[in-house]
């Protein structure tokens, strides 16, 4: 069975951080690129960085611009997880994060979403 499964969302002031977790299991992670989204308030699910796969430091990342330069993408294949470290945190970064896998044949698996609240 395949899971994928969001963590570190929270409450945050404007101009903080968090670091998101999306932990794999039941597929081989190491061959899935990885995607976070994230769906605020009445809104459509938008897409927020991309980190494919890759051996070490070959990954390719790529971002919205709504997040270029405060966000980071990254993974770790040993531990099956994909990591989003969000800085310079702004309260239109609100919303619930999703984590998505996807392979070559366009297999895809989402998350359930951790809920990200930037507010003062």
């Amino acid at each position: 069975q395949v899971q994928l499964v969001e963590s570190g969302g929270g409450l945050v002031q404007p101009g903080g951080s968090l670091r998101l977790s999306c932990a794999a299991s039941g597929i081989i992670f190491k061959s899935y690129a990885m995607e976070w989204y994230r769906q605020a308030p009445g809104k459509q699910r938008e897409f927020v960085a991309r980190i494919t796969t890759g051996a070490n430091t070959d990954y390719v990342t790529s971002y919205a611009m709504s997040v270029k330069d405060r966000f980071t993408i990254s993974r770790d294949n040993a531990k099956n997880t994909v990591y989003l470290q969000m800085n310079s945190l702004k309260p239109e970064d609100t919303g619930v994060f999703y984590c998505r896998a996807i392979n070559y044949e366009g297999m895809e698996y989402w998350g359930k979403g951790t809920l990200v609240t930037v507010s003062s």
